[in-house]
């Protein structure tokens, strides 16, 4: 087995504006020192850790170039490009919400963007069995023609978008795992029977307004869209049934050519933007399960796209256990933080409430 490893030091410098936390700076709120939590330093600690432990030396070490015009117009419409690409040029802005940029970030989002076009071609076209895309900015919550959460252009879309006028694939699915909605790439597919979306995701944290169950696609994209809102504190056991008794059925309906990933660690138990109790093991456990369904399904075409995650300490932690699962390579990272979080987990009556609420939404959604 080849797994990719795509990342590019250029990515670890899109800047995040003048923020404090997710509010903007003015007022009683004062600058931070690293402003918005969607810093680099998780994603640079990621790759600082696989290479210290040996796990790079297992893995295709790769970059890629920058997403086309073209890639970028499948996706986004010109006025939106044109308009970041100016303020890009100026010195930066901000042109939704929560995604301020610097100058030059027009040229690092499209960076980004190329890192998870390259992965998935490369494994369509049957270079590596696998690969793994160190986006950022990250892309989930980025619409057409509005972005937010962070999210500047849609990673995974531009990537689908271009493999699909490539040839090389049709019916791909998306498995989004990030703690909060993938409300942009729902946005972008809701009409399309060719691209499934499931978001797992902790219910009402953001956006506050979209992810519910009852959003399932338009058109002929209906059925094509699911969402599981997941209540707060859910852990390892409700995730891995989430992952159990909705996706991987979902997965088998629809019989995709590839599987995607938007793999987010902000589920994780320490993450500032979470309420949910996840471990690096729960995330080595999902990608197991993901995994066993692309050689089920697709040949094992599978491609993890980096989104989310907040925890410079234990980001890396969650993202070594998925390479190791993805790439079955011997080096391994201990999860120095599991002897406390296993503690952590919800408690017996807990886990059984979250089972339930799972099989009703399971239920609700005709699986």
């Amino acid at each position: 087995m080849t797994t990719a490893f795509y990342s590019d030091e250029r990515c670890f410098w899109h800047g995040g504006g003048n923020y404090a936390f997710t509010l903007p700076v003015g007022g009683l709120v004062q600058p931070m020192a690293m402003g918005l939590p969607e810093n680099p330093e998780t994603k640079r600690r990621l790759r600082n850790l696989i290479e210290v432990t040996g796990l790079a030396g297992h893995l295709s070490m790769r970059g890629a170039d920058a997403a086309t015009d073209a890639d970028l117009l499948r996706v986004h419409p010109e006025h939106y490009l044109s308009a970041f690409k100016a303020a890009s040029d100026a010195g930066g802005g901000e042109l939704g919400l929560r995604t301020p940029f610097g100058k030059g970030g027009y040229e690092i989002a499209a960076l980004s963007a190329g890192l998870a076009t390259a992965a998935l071609r490369a494994v369509l076209k049957g270079e590596v069995q696998n690969a793994y895309a160190l986006s950022r900015p990250p892309g989930h919550h980025c619409t057409a023609d509005f972005p937010n959460g962070f999210c500047l252009l849609n990673n995974i879309a531009i990537a689908i978008r271009a493999a699909q006028a490539d040839g090389l694939a049709r019916r791909v699915a998306v498995v989004d795992w990030d703690v909060h909605h993938g409300n942009g790439t729902e946005a972008i597919f809701y009409d399309d029977p060719d691209v499934l979306t499931i978001s797992l995701h902790q219910e009402r944290n953001y956006p506050l307004d979209t992810g519910g169950v009852e959003a399932t696609g338009t058109g002929a994209g209906q059925g094509f869209n699911l969402n599981l809102p997941l209540p707060p504190g859910t852990g390892h056991k409700g995730y891995l049934h989430a992952m159990e008794r909705v996706v991987l059925p979902a997965l088998d309906r629809f019989q995709p050519e590839a599987i995607i990933v938007a793999c987010g660690y902000d589920a994780a138990a320490v993450d500032p933007l979470g309420r949910m109790l996840c471990t690096a093991d729960t995330f080595r456990q999902l990608t197991k399960a993901v995994m066993a369904a692309a050689d089920r399904l697709c040949g094992g075409r599978l491609v993890l796209v980096h989104e989310g995650g907040y925890s410079e300490v234990y980001v890396p932690f969650c993202g070594h256990a998925v390479l190791e699962e993805l790439s079955g390579a011997p080096a391994h990272a201990p999860d120095p933080m599991a002897p406390t979080l296993e503690k952590r987990q919800p408690d017996a009556r807990f886990d059984a409430f979250v089972t339930d609420w799972i099989d009703e939404a399971a239920r609700q959604l005709g699986i």
